[in-house]
């Protein structure tokens, strides 16, 4: 940016994940950022009282107000529900203004690339971690690949957010550091990916029966399960010649098992039920078919065809769902009834730190030669500070921001971040801000 011209951008939302954002654009010079938000105070906290930050309320479907603001700032990074992001690239398209998300480009966002071609802005999506860094690091070693006369014959993606070790304190394995809600809502996904020259599909019912186990240095064993459709980025990445093409989830030993008893028990269903005045054994009791003064937990089991002192029924027992607890709620659903415990019970505490795992295995093919090529990230949260999950969410967007702002990105369009223009100079901004990965190749 020339000296003195100011730029602006506006964030729609302040979630879990914006700190770093308005953190980082806020230390930049030359940038004036507003935080837009339905709770005016969560934007109030993030801009805390910066001479050049601006906390103002926003309902998202107020369209005029999203339309003034939308007219009145250079970039829009949006971070509210993936539901508005058209709405707001539409707006960006009206006024001519580049726009930035963390979210997977929809099939209408993707509609969207000629207008915004033809009014001259960039709709740069999936700039967060996964889909994002993972993303620019895997391009970069694809295209690093191609410039040596090679091919990927294969290529596995893993990528988890996880308690860090000395935090890993609950029989789950897990502490939610992003929406607990969503993290149950991803439980139900469907999943499609290439494996050995042939193409899996797997029902979200058997989800969670589809893992297997890999080892990632410096943290070990993990356990993985596919990613919704990772198909499709066979032609994203133009690897027609894969055998395999796979994005999996990471998480720590047992979580899989535990949550095929969850599945099998009706736990992530979204049927509407009413729990008015109930507890939780007697919500169990109507899920497993029995009655509140039976032996739920007995029952349970006996539907899941496994023992009562299992692991799996050991760590439902330990979640709460079999206490005479009430459940104060009304009409609500299986999911939202464990939300409701999980969220406490897998809460990350104060002080503790969150984990972020990233990690390629690619087999690359010479002419006279086979190369094996990992790419691992490692990222811890600040404890008391801000969670590798914002840290590595929202700093790539942020980055991609001021690159945008400052003229280094020129590409127009609808785009994820996987051209060179993109992934060079994010990626090497994020390894200031310690964010790397790290790669070995090894001989086959």
């Amino acid at each position: 940016m020339k000296e003195g011209i100011m730029k602006k951008a506006l964030i729609l939302g302040a979630g879990l994940v914006t700190k770093p954002i308005v953190d980082y654009l806020l230390s930049r010079e030359n940038v004036l950022v507003t935080v837009a938000s339905r709770t005016v105070s969560k934007a109030e906290k993030l801009v805390n009282k910066h001479p050049r930050g601006t906390a103002i309320p926003l309902n998202v479907e107020n369209d005029l107000e999203l339309d003034r603001l939308v007219s009145e700032h250079d970039v829009t990074i949006s971070l509210v529900p993936y539901a508005y992001h058209v709405k707001v690239a539409k707006l960006c398209i009206k006024y001519k203004k580049d726009m930035v998300t963390t979210s997977y480009i929809s099939p209408e966002m993707r509609a969207l690339d000629g207008e915004a071609r033809e009014a001259g802005i960039l709709i740069l999506n999936e700039l967060g971690l996964d889909p994002g860094i993972d993303h620019m690091s895997a391009m970069k070693i694809i295209h690093d690949v191609e410039d040596r006369g090679g091919k990927i014959i294969s290529f596995k993606s893993y990528c988890g957010a996880l308690p860090a070790p000395e935090a890993n304190t609950n029989p789950w394995g897990y502490k939610f550091t992003w929406s607990p809600r969503g993290v149950l809502l991803a439980s139900g996904n469907t999943a499609k990916y290439l494996w050995d020259g042939s193409v899996v599909d797997v029902p979200s019912a058997r989800l969670f029966y589809d893992f297997h186990k890999v080892h990632v240095d410096g943290v070990g064993e993990l356990e993985a399960y596919p990613n919704r459709n990772s198909v499709q980025y066979i032609d994203l990445y133009g690897l027609h010649e894969t055998q395999d093409m796979y994005r999996g989830t990471f998480r720590n030993p047992g979580w899989c098992p535990l949550m095929q008893k969850v599945v099998g028990l009706g736990l992530l269903t979204l049927n509407e039920i009413d729990v008015t005045g109930k507890t939780y054994r007697q919500f169990m009791a109507e899920l497993v078919g029995c009655s509140p003064s039976d032996d739920v937990r007995a029952r349970a089991a006996e539907k899941l065809g496994i023992q009562g002192d299992s692991p799996e029924m050991e760590k439902l027992a330990w979640a709460g769902v079999f206490e005479d607890r009430p459940i104060n709620m009304s009409n609500s659903t299986p999911l939202d009834v464990l939300f409701s415990l999980l969220s406490h019970k897998l809460a990350i505490h104060e002080g503790e730190r969150d984990m972020i795992v990233l990690f390629h295995n690619f087999i690359a093919q010479f002419e006279d030669r086979k190369e094996r090529i990992t790419s691992t990230m490692i990222d811890f949260g600040i404890p008391n500070g801000d969670t590798a999950v914002a840290r590595t969410v929202s700093l790539p967007a942020a980055v991609g921001t001021h690159l945008i702002m400052d003229g280094a990105i020129t590409t127009k369009g609808v785009h994820m971040p996987n051209l060179p223009e993109f992934y060079n100079p994010i990626l090497e901004e994020l390894e200031t801000l310690h964010i790397t990965c790290k790669e070995r190749t090894f001989p086959l």
